[in-house]
């Protein structure tokens, strides 16, 4: 066992001798820490299909940046920021509506970044990255713009915790006290579209949205305040993010397992486990309550 643990420690303490880990777990551990938070209030509000398909949409927008020799990030930024208006708009104001709404524009924009791709490169290793992600892809220009961004998101969601919160429970109420809880949704949208852009190049297009949807669920299994829901998916996004990287790291060829699908494996287990919890509190809940009435 104790050999267990030193091999295990020399491990961890061996990846941050590399540039490029350093760069993808500071980068990942920002964005999934904003997409955790983010994520309560979209899982919450039946949201979280705006999540899969801005990442489809992030894609094209790359792919089509690749064959126009543009740089991707600063490319798809505004693409996928404008995608999320698009889709919100959508969603309020148009007879498409909800998952067909996100379906008809993640559909074509996938088709969109297929199409560019294949017109002039043709799908190569850097397309695979985008879709899957890699541990390669976070350059240190993509780090720092994490940095900037997240450091926007996660202050922008301190300042309107308490609007961000009265939107996601209760909307109408929002609306009869006078806050243009619109605006609030907007800001949700929008600060989801940058976090999917920029984690993109770390999980993928196919498995963004992973970080949004499974810290929230496993944190709700067992918290039923707002507050421990955020508090709990934020840890449980860093700890998974931080395993799910270290199992890509430590498993290598010829068992290379990518980063997004170790992370996602990982988030999976823990749902699974906190599931199960939930399921055992509960039954001896029932159980006692049957006792106590006979």
């Amino acid at each position: 066992m104790a050999e267990f643990f030193v091999s295990l420690r020399d491990s961890v303490f061996g990846m941050f001798s590399y540039g490029f880990m350093v760069r993808a777990l500071v980068g990942g551990l920002l964005i999934s820490l904003c997409s955790a938070l983010l994520g309560v209030s979209l899982v919450l509000k039946r949201y979280s299909m705006i999540g899969d398909g801005l990442s489809h949409v992030s894609f094209g927008a790359m792919a089509v940046a690749m064959a126009a020799g543009l740089a991707p990030l600063q490319f798809a930024i505004p693409i996928v920021v404008l995608a999320a208006f698009l889709l919100l708009r959508l969603n309020e104001n148009s007879r498409v509506r909800g998952d067909s709404a996100v379906a008809l524009v993640s559909t074509s924009a996938l088709a969109i970044g297929v199409a560019a791709i294949s017109s002039s490169t043709g799908v190569n290793t850097d397309v695979y990255s985008y879709m899957f992600g890699s541990l390669l892809g976070m350059s240190k220009s993509d780090v720092l713009l994490c940095v900037v961004f997240s450091a926007i998101i996660l202050v922008m969601f301190v300042l309107f915790y308490n609007r961000i919160f009265a939107v996601t429970f209760d909307e109408n109420f929002t609306r009869a006290t006078g806050t243009n809880a619109g605006l609030y949704d907007m800001v949700i949208a929008v600060l989801t579209a940058v976090t999917i852009v920029l984690g993109m190049r770390m999980m993928g297009a196919m498995l963004i949205s992973s970080l949004i949807i499974f810290p929230v669920l496993s944190a709700l299994q067992l918290c039923r305040s707002y507050r421990s829901v955020v508090l709990v998916s934020a840890a449980l996004s860093g700890v998974c993010f931080f395993a799910g990287i270290w199992i890509s790291y430590h498993f290598d060829d010829p068992y290379s397992i990518p980063p997004g699908a170790g992370i996602v494996l990982i988030n999976l287990l823990v749902f699974l486990l906190f599931s199960a919890v939930s399921f055992v509190r509960r039954h001896k809940k029932s159980v006692s309550g049957q006792k106590a009435g006979g």
